[in-house]
């Protein structure tokens, strides 16, 4: 009998199970293989990197338009309002508007959140739209419950 067990024994069971207790080790502890997964390794995987090309891409040719709804009730665009060039044309003088939301889509598929900087003229007007890296941001709350403005 001892001869069989070492034939078929389990060559690729866990040496540790990492999936029975704490929740915590499971997500964040290291891995079986010994190798660290983040945004950035996990995107030298040609899935991932496809996965989140391909989802990105297609949000972000989607056709964005501001719309404002008349006295009666019925919608219309918008294009007179100075968000509407932000948002459809050019967030900022380095960007268009289909890289701008392809970026901010890419950081939300790999960090399960995206941030754009609001920059105002003196007048308090938006006058430009900057991505954030999501990994270098805080949201906090407040005692009541309340979002507290997100530091970089």
């Amino acid at each position: 009998m001892n001869i069989f067990h070492h034939i078929f024994k389990s060559r690729d069971r866990p040496i540790t199970d990492s999936t029975n207790g704490s929740g915590y080790r499971f997500f964040f502890g290291p891995t079986q293989a010994g190798k660290n997964v983040n945004e950035r390794t996990s995107m030298q995987i040609t899935a991932v990197y496809s996965c989140v090309r391909i989802l990105s891409e297609a949000i972000a040719g989607l056709p964005l338009h501001l719309y404002e709804t008349t006295g009666d009730g019925a919608k219309k665009k918008a294009t007179e309002n100075p968000l509407y060039t932000l948002l459809h044309d050019e967030p900022n003088p380095e960007m268009t508007s289909f890289v701008f939301r392809e970026t901010l889509m890419t950081h939300l598929l790999l960090w399960g959140n995206a941030y754009a900087q609001v920059i105002r003229n003196g007048k308090g007007e938006v006058v430009a739209l900057y991505p954030l890296m999501p990994n270098r941001m805080t949201v906090d709350r407040d005692k009541n419950g309340q979002i507290v403005k997100a530091k970089s």
